[in-house]
């Protein structure tokens, strides 16, 4: 019978040389390599006051490692990392065995404000020493991720009015039951819970007032429009995913399409990308050469965007909604849409287009600048030319005296009953205007074939990034509150995945 040694995986008092825990090749060991040899860390000296009184600080310098090999790790939360500086050997090497208390960690985390961005700059100067930044094309996405928020604290000004006068209004009515039902003989028995209820309502009715009174005005967005706010964090969005709506953040990051290095991370309470394509890119100026390629999907398509970039002389490929639909090698894309749940599906059933009249069955005369419909009345033609969507042409409307009565209603007007006359427009050709349209243009250098070559790899680019913060590491939400903070934790997440390009690309070996 087979003997074999026994295995004793029970706690040990063991000599452990800490440093030799760092193995190199791995993302600790290049981590630490970087703390020393490349990320400034006097910056932070300024937070302290204690070169005389006070007990010594935490180094933050360790707190960064421990940080950033935890979100390596997928575990964000402060008290776990904090359990992991006293249970896992590696935790313990980057940290000198010094076990930081959670609330340490949690506030070192929340307070990196601007301070995160020189330390992403360095390391991302170190990968271009090493030769990771092609320049050649940088690929612009955005992650929209649910923060430490609640939407249902979502809503104009107008709604938390109504919300607040609501509940003030269902306090007073149960005032006034209680001073009803003591005015009896005998006590209530639910008189307690009605009680603990009312107080609860005026409570959130008081804190709904000063909410109120703190944030006088809207928020706004871009072009002056009204965005709800959030009573839990303000600067949050509201935003519409493919598994519903979230309240929460926008993650972009610009990727080099070489060895997708991330050059530069932003997060905005915004759902709208159109409104940051421009940041993304203003951000990378330094980075970019003039033949350097911005790639973009269709959620940062706009008129205005691409005039920009124009402007700037900035090469770019942005996508436009319509963009596969003229691809052949997308023919075929619909039969792997995963159908919706017959529970589930709030789609309107599709509705076949009633059959109307259409231009074709009007006798038109280009010459006399005439019209006559298909019951043989004449229409009035409306003004001296027609422009509609840079189109030039005639346009003509019946009279209601012949329309009113006309047997041929139910076919010529698609709501008779709500409809007064008929109108038709028949059109010669484009108007000439001197405005470039940048989209046709976009489109036409989208749809060339070097044009689908060049942006077929923005996907292999971008995308392997968002799946490895994702998946491998974890990141299914934010959980900080506030841009700022919401964007620095986006900024470590995006720095953990250049340093560990570094690492598989033998930095510090």
């Amino acid at each position: 019978m087979a003997r074999y040694k026994h295995i004793d995986t029970q706690p040990k008092f063991i000599p452990v040389d800490l440093a030799a825990q760092l193995l190199p090749g791995t993302f600790e060991h290049a981590l630490h390599h970087l703390r020393d040899r490349a990320i400034d860390c006097t910056p932070f000296d300024t937070r302290y006051r204690n070169d005389l009184t006070v007990a010594p600080a935490y180094p933050p310098a360790m707190l960064l490692r421990v940080v950033l090999f935890a979100y390596a790790r997928g575990i964000v939360s402060s008290r776990a990392i904090a359990r992991a500086c006293e249970d896992h050997v590696t935790f313990i090497a980057l940290s000198g065995d010094s076990r930081p208390h959670f609330t340490t960690i949690a506030h070192f985390v929340s307070t990196l404000g601007d301070q995160i961005a020189p330390i992403f700059a360095a390391v991302l100067a170190v990968c271009d020493r090493q030769g990771l930044i092609g320049r050649e094309m940088f690929a612009i996405d955005g992650v929209k991720l649910p923060s430490n928020a609640s939407k249902h604290r979502s809503g104009s000004r107008a709604d938390f009015e109504r919300q607040a006068a609501k509940m003030e209004r269902a306090a007073e009515q149960m005032l006034a039951r209680h001073r009803a039902e003591d005015a009896r003989d005998v006590e209530p028995t639910l008189a307690a819970k009605d009680a603990a209820r009312r107080d609860r309502l005026v409570r959130d009715a008081a804190e709904l007032r000063t909410w109120l009174a703190q944030h006088p005005d809207e928020r706004r967005g871009a072009k002056g429009a009204v965005r709800k706010s959030n009573r839990t964090d303000n600067e949050s969005a509201k935003m519409a995913t493919s598994k519903g709506v979230i309240q929460g953040y926008t993650g972009v990051a610009t990727v080099d399409a070489t060895h997708q290095i991330i050059v530069d991370a932003q997060a905005h309470g915004v759902g709208a990308e159109q409104e940051l394509l421009l940041q993304a890119v203003s951000a990378t100026a330094a980075l970019r050469t003039p033949e350097t390629l911005i790639t973009a999907d269709a959620g940062y398509h706009s008129e205005a965007n691409l005039r920009a970039l124009a402007e700037a002389q900035v090469p770019a490929l942005i996508a436009d909604g319509q963009m596969r639909r003229r691809d052949a090698r997308f023919a075929t894309q619909d039969r792997y849409t995963t159908l919706p749940h017959p529970l589930h599906d709030k789609s309107q059933p599709t509705r076949a287009p009633l059959a109307v009249f259409g231009p074709d069955d009007f006798q038109y005369d280009p010459v006399a600048r005439t019209c006559v419909c298909p019951a043989g009345k004449s229409l009035y033609r409306k003004g001296a030319q027609n422009i509609t969507r840079d189109h030039i042409g005639e346009h003509f409307r019946g009279a209601k005296r012949d329309c009113g009565p006309c047997a041929l209603r139910a076919q010529c007007l698609r709501t008779p009953d709500t409809t007064p006359v008929r109108n038709v427009a028949f059109f010669r050709g484009r108007v000439s205007t001197q405005r470039v349209n940048h989209s046709a243009l976009m489109r036409e250098r989208i749809d060339s074939p070097e044009g689908r070559t060049q942006y077929a790899q923005r996907f292999a680019t971008v995308e392997p990034v968002f799946a490895n913060l994702r998946a491998n590491k974890r990141l299914d939400r934010f959980t900080l509150r506030g841009r700022v903070k919401v964007d620095t934790q986006w900024k470590l997440y995006c720095l953990v995945h250049n340093i560990e390009k570094l690492a598989h690309a033998g930095y510090a070996a």
